[in-house]
């Protein structure tokens, strides 16, 4: 491994290690500071949004600020990246969310890591992971085909924000997301066995994305990220 891929491999494994704290440990505190459900996942939304946009801008010149695999995937497929990057990303990006996991756990005194109880897999939460994984994808590369990459960080933050509130799931839209949650059995985990369910619906989403980038965008300008 040369000095170029380590660092974007560091760049993913923080990232990642980042958003995964941002999502868990605002809902550690959203659901601490209040009983209001809608109020906890506001606090919950508004963090992850703003913690999101702050991780691509920071990174994004390294690794592309990926953090998760289905953009590893689609980025591959749309020829922006090669495919032995993506099977070096997506294992960082993993192992990044669960520690983020972690450390979200112990800056709130609870275990380092306990299986979440939080059973996610209904037919309208994983149309809804189709709907918010499609509409994440396709923004980011709307946005790469038109050499507008530049404006991810805040586009990506405000979209996953909104998708807080009008999806059903919450928008994981994020497999390596969605296995960091499961160690933590708090307001934004979710229990192992419904795991597989949502990964298999955002790959759905991603291959819808895929098709409808290269049908809108079939001709891309220079990818600026």
């Amino acid at each position: 491994m040369n000095a170029a891929s380590a660092r974007r491999l560091t760049a993913e494994f923080l990232g990642s290690a980042g958003l995964a704290t941002v999502v868990i440990g605002s809902g550690i505190m959203g659901a601490s500071l209040t009983d209001d459900t809608g109020l906890a996942l506001l606090i919950n939304s508004i963090a992850t949004a703003f913690g999101l946009a702050v991780l691509i801008l920071a990174y994004q010149t390294v690794s592309g600020a990926h953090f998760n695999p289905v953009v590893s995937l689609v980025d591959a497929a749309l020829g922006y990246r090669g495919w032995g990057d993506v099977a070096r990303y997506i294992p960082v990006q993993v192992i990044g969310c669960l520690a983020g996991a972690v450390v979200a756990n112990l800056m709130f005194a609870l275990p380092a890591a306990t299986w979440s109880t939080t059973d996610r897999a209904t037919p309208a939460h994983l149309l809804a992971e189709v709907v918010a994984t499609a509409g994440l994808v396709g923004l980011i590369f709307a946005l790469a085909r038109t050499g507008r990459a530049a404006w991810a960080g805040p586009a990506v933050g405000a979209y996953i924000g909104a998708a807080y509130f009008f999806t059903s799931s919450t928008s994981f839209a994020n497999p390596a997301i969605t296995v960091g949650r499961m160690i933590s059995d708090t307001f934004a985990g979710i229990a192992p066995a419904s795991v597989l369910p949502y990964i298999g619906a955002q790959l759905v989403g991603a291959a819808i994305a895929l098709v409808v980038v290269r049908f809108l965008f079939p001709k891309p300008l220079p990818h600026a990220a």
